[in-house]
């Protein structure tokens, strides 16, 4: 099957003519109408068909393979009826290869050995995959080795000479070149920069090269055909597709296919893939399916897992930026002096911060009549709410921004849901002299207007993301989107213990000055260490932060609180760990909400900084061990722990704390007086007035003295 696309490229190398890969979306823009579109590419003069398998999340593809991805879903297109559309097409003709083109967590979900096997029987020929670099593709490639399809790798301009060394030995069939940085789209003119990139990779390999991305007219197709083998056109095709009359869809993007190839509309497929010989000349000598993977050939200085979870699922443009990041993150932990300057800034982070009894708080609880007499354990809160901006978030913006500085990235982007995490972000920015731009959800943006003006004010720009469901998960796709478009000066401040390796780890490290500063506090001021640590958990940074330094300690039980929504019998939950499986999203391998294709599902909580469908691989780590109990409040519980600490403590807290508030009062009544619960207050609650004041009356609930 590999073997059907060297012939392609063989025997078009013979005839001294480019080969032109196509790509369409599976079931865009009507799935009637699929097939004729297949053939109707075919008779144009399309060698080679990527058949896009739709993904909720897109996070490499510009708006217009967004909308076609969004289409499609709305048909319930999935792998299965991907491969009943090139069954009926090679039945009524298609000779042309196919590759399955796509995210990987559909085709994780599916099951990889299944697909493979499936893809064979049915006549796909091998994968692209956009988030699944080499190193993380072991299995699959090692599945269609022996099934005989082929794994295409990709190359980026920010692909390192070393890396293109080592995708150019894997690459069985060809090599598909990204022709400049940034989302799929098609654009005014071809990079002036694409001899030189292709140069490069022809350094190391006689492999045949296609290049996309951009390519829209017949005076582009000449123009990269010029430099490479093989031309790739998608976007401009979708937007055919979109603007072409139902019922003549197949003979527009004949028209067009004929058009910018070159090739006469009554053109037939001309590669006899039984008859042509296959140079052996261009095929590497090195091709193994071991080369690159996880643990091999990877500069790797941290391990990249916590079990089976974690891992960097990243596009290639990306994949060089993460491995200098994390040579940069271990240098500059090993650097006493680099935690000198960090340290430096504890005044205007206002490090350490307190730890407080809730002693109202704790009578309160003594006091109800559900409690034993004998229990009531004590609460102590390690006021997080208290730091500069009102949120752990300053924790990790201070120290990432700290190692940007230490790369050379002169601007910095975010997303944010809560918009806590966006106004950590453009305070240091403006602190350091940085360009700062933060991504968020327009339903977010509108329920956390005030922290969207706090951002402003501090000089940042607040994009609104308007795709999806609007939160923070479309957030990080559009973060993502811009990381893509502009690795080279740009550094990405996630904001939780998300992404890909080493960001889960670095912000663990940032934010365990929290638990580490509670140990020591818990010992001054109780006279012994917790025998609970609690927090809430959205992405999970300021949890992981609070838990890390408790870990080993095997008596201290540690518990994990997500975003429960409606409950999670219902649909309209935020509660991954509670509820979720095992899946990939922006760029980690972890828990996710999502249905049995692999598409993610929408998700819902009161509060928008834990609205987000997955969760940082080492909670999920910690979860599947045992060593983390993790568990669900809903909305109207969440209410109920805000408006306890507001009218017993004084204190204000963040929606997302009030679910950790809210447990651990349950958690208090079952544990004895002399026991002691450290619970991480986040953040302050300011942001969340005008959304609590909405919800109240919803679940019967009120303010005042006699609430």
């Amino acid at each position: 099957m590999a073997d059907a696309l060297k012939r392609v490229f063989q025997q078009a190398k013979e005839k001294k003519r480019p080969v032109f890969v196509a790509f369409v979306t599976s079931g865009y823009p009507d799935p009637e109408e699929t097939v004729d579109i297949l053939l109707g590419l075919e008779a144009g003069g399309a060698d080679i068909i990527e058949f896009g398998i739709p993904f909720t999340d897109p996070l490499a593809d510009g708006p217009v393979i967004q909308e076609s991805n969004n289409e499609a879903l709305k048909h319930k297109i999935d792998i299965d009826q991907s491969l009943s559309f090139i069954s009926q097409a090679r039945a009524r003709g298609l000779k042309a290869p196919v590759l399955f083109m796509g995210y990987y967590n559909p085709m994780l979900i599916y099951g990889e050995e299944k697909l493979v096997e499936n893809c064979k029987k049915i006549g796909v020929n091998g994968f692209i995959v956009v988030d699944l670099p080499p190193e993380e593709s072991d299995h699959l490639r090692k599945l269609c080795t022996q099934h005989g399809l082929s794994y295409v790798p990709l190359i980026a301009p920010s692909t390192t000479e070393t890396r293109i060394q080592h995708l150019s030995r894997i690459s069985d069939s060809f090599i598909y070149i990204v022709s400049r940085l940034g989302t799929t789209g098609f654009r005014d003119e071809v990079d002036k920069k694409l001899p030189e990139l292709v140069g490069r990779v022809r350094k190391y390999t006689n492999i045949p090269l296609a290049v996309g991305f951009g390519v829209s007219t017949k005076e582009h197709f000449q123009i990269v055909a010029s430099h490479a083998d093989g031309v790739v056109i998608g976007s401009k095709i979708v937007h055919v597709l979109k603007s072409a009359e139902k019922g003549k869809r197949a003979e527009s993007v004949k028209a067009y296919a004929s058009e910018v190839c070159g090739l006469s509309s009554g053109h037939k497929y001309e590669v006899d893939n039984m008859n042509v010989k296959v140079d052996q000349n261009i095929q590497n000598d090195c091709v193994k399916t071991d080369v690159m993977t996880a643990d091999k050939n990877v500069p790797y200085i941290l391990s990249p897992r916590f079990g089976e979870f974690g891992g960097q699922y990243v596009p290639e443009a990306l994949f060089d930026c993460i491995i200098e990041l994390e040579k940069a993150f271990v240098e500059a932990k090993n650097d006493p002096n680099f935690w000198k300057e960090y340290q430096s800034y504890y005044d205007y982070m206002g490090r350490e911060s307190k730890l407080q009894f809730a002693d109202r708080l704790t009578d309160a609880i003594r006091a109800d009549k559900s409690t034993d007499p004998m229990n009531g354990a004590r609460i102590w809160l390690k006021r997080e709410d208290l730091n500069h901006t009102g949120s752990h978030k300053i924790n990790n913006a201070i120290g990432q921004v700290l190692l940007a500085k230490r790369i050379g990235k002169t601007r910095i982007i975010a997303e944010t849901g809560a918009g806590q995490h966006g106004v950590a972000t453009a305070t240091v920015c403006a602190k350091f002299g940085l360009k700062c731009v933060v991504y968020m959800g327009s339903k977010d943006a509108k329920r956390q207007a005030l922290n969207v003006f706090r951002m402003q004010l501090l000089g940042a720009t607040v994009v609104p993301v308007d795709s999806g469901s609007q939160t923070l998960k479309d957030a990080i796709n559009e973060a993502m989107r811009d990381w893509v478009t502009n690795v080279q000066n740009t550094h990405y401040l996630v904001g939780s213990a998300i992404g890909p390796h080493p960001f889960p780890i670095m912000v663990r490290e940032f934010q365990s000055v929290i638990g580490k500063e509670a140990r020591e506090q818990m010992l001054k001021k109780a006279g012994k260490l917790p025998d609970l640590v609690i927090a809430c958990v959205g992405g999970g940074s300021n949890a992981i932060g609070t838990f890390a330094p408790f870990v080993d300690d095997k008596d201290i039980k540690i518990v994990g609180v997500e975003a429960g929504g409606d409950g999670i019998d219902t649909e309209r939950h935020s509660a991954t760990l509670s509820a979720g499986k095992p899946g990939v999203l922006h760029g980690t391998r972890t828990y996710l909400l999502q249905n049995d294709k692999g598409q993610i599902n929408d998700t819902h909580s009161i509060s928008a900084g834990l609205d987000y469908p997955g969760v940082g691989p080492e909670h999920s780590w910690l979860k599947d061990t045992g060593r983390v109990e993790y568990v669900a409040v809903t909305d109207k519980e969440a209410l109920i722990g805000f408006k306890m600490m507001s009218q017993l403590e004084g204190i204000i807290p963040a929606l997302e704390t009030s679910h950790a508030i809210y447990h651990a009062i349950q958690l208090a009544r079952k544990m004895r007086k002399d026991q002691d619960i450290l619970l991480c207050v986040s953040g302050r609650g300011d942001k969340d007035v005008d959304s609590v004041k909405e919800a109240l009356p919803k679940y019967g609930l009120q303010v005042g003295p006699d609430s």
